[in-house]
């Protein structure tokens, strides 16, 4: 089985970390192909950045299909280009948000979420509305500490986030989901020191992509999630137009 896990945005350092992360968890037969787009923003900190990345993120979804990929990862908290990747690919596509929300939900009766910049928060608000799971979210806390610096020992992100995440336990919840992808390299790390569950999206959408496949199921063909229909595409977007069959 291949799972392709993409980093919508272009850092490649931090689609290294997303791909160990994926890699840690997978099953035996799993191989985890991640990968970045050719073009896009370094990082996702904005609705602007945001509607940017999708093009890349569609870019490396057509080329699975075209290696035959058999799931798909989007590992961005915001879940971007989410439903455009579906109604491109065969096999499942799940997104790091969707996941890390399901996750959670079954570790207690309600969980908190760390992410990043207070600016993304109400992305993390509507995912979990559009998702179901508002009711059981306690609040989502940002750490102010951008996207890039969590890869960076010295910048003392990570000590933000594990303060973050034990404030949201105190406030009630009984786990917690990090609402970033360049965190889950240290989410174990995060869960020891706060003494409660920590969910890192990347690793729960990995194993729920490969639950799909070996159960055989995949997204439903025959209506919204049906493939685009063929349209002929002007500009810098021309290489994504769709012929016929």
């Amino acid at each position: 089985m291949r799972i392709r896990v993409v980093n919508p945005n272009t850092t490649a350092a931090m689609t290294e970390t997303i791909g160990a992360a994926a890699a840690a968890v997978a099953g035996p037969g799993t191989t985890i192909q991640a990968v970045n787009p050719t073009m896009g923003p370094a990082s996702i900190e904005s609705h602007y950045e945001e509607a940017l990345a999708v093009p890349g993120l569609l870019e490396q979804i057509a080329l699975g299909e075209r290696d035959g990929v058999d799931a798909y990862v989007v590992a961005c908290f915001g879940d971007p280009g989410l439903d455009a990747a579906r109604e491109l690919a065969a096999g499942p596509v799940v997104g790091i948000a969707e996941a890390g929300f399901h996750a959670a939900a079954m570790l207690g009766r309600r969980f908190g979420v760390v992410t990043t910049l207070a600016r993304t928060t109400g992305r993390a608000h509507e995912l979990a509305e559009r998702y179901g799971f508002a009711p059981l979210v306690t609040e989502i806390r940002a750490c102010e500490v951008p996207v890039l610096e969590l890869d960076d020992p010295a910048s003392g992100a990570r000590a933000l986030v594990i303060d973050e995440c034990r404030t949201v336990i105190a406030g009630g919840a009984d786990a917690v989901v990090l609402g970033c992808a360049g965190m889950a390299d240290f989410c174990a790390d995060v869960s020891r020191a706060i003494g409660a569950p920590v969910v890192d999206g990347v690793s729960a959408a990995t194993v729920l992509a490969e639950s799909l496949v070996r159960l055989g199921l995949t997204t439903g063909k025959h209506g919204e999630y049906s493939p685009p229909p063929p349209k002929q595409l002007t500009g810098l977007l021309a290489p994504f137009g769709r012929v016929a069959a």
